[in-house]
């Protein structure tokens, strides 16, 4: 895990473009610049971390996560 945190980090630093899916919100909060949440097959939100908190009212991106798809429920 720490090797793959190293190369995502290098890549990112380097300016690549990395597509990383996860639903570990802390490495996503460490590694991602950009952030797009999708649920049920519809984005329902997207930007930095630090802006998904905002909009969502939440003070950790696991619980801003919960949040973005919990409101999305209405689209199933």
């Amino acid at each position: 895990v720490r090797s793959l945190r190293r190369l995502l980090g290098r890549l990112r630093d380097e300016g690549h473009c990395v597509l990383f899916s996860s639903h570990v919100m802390q490495e996503v909060a460490a590694l991602c610049d950009t952030v797009v949440v999708i649920a049920h097959g519809t984005v329902v939100a997207a930007g930095s971390p630090a802006s998904l908190l905002e909009r969502s009212g939440e003070s950790g991106l696991e619980d801003a996560f919960v949040r973005l798809i919990g409101s999305a429920e209405g689209l199933a």
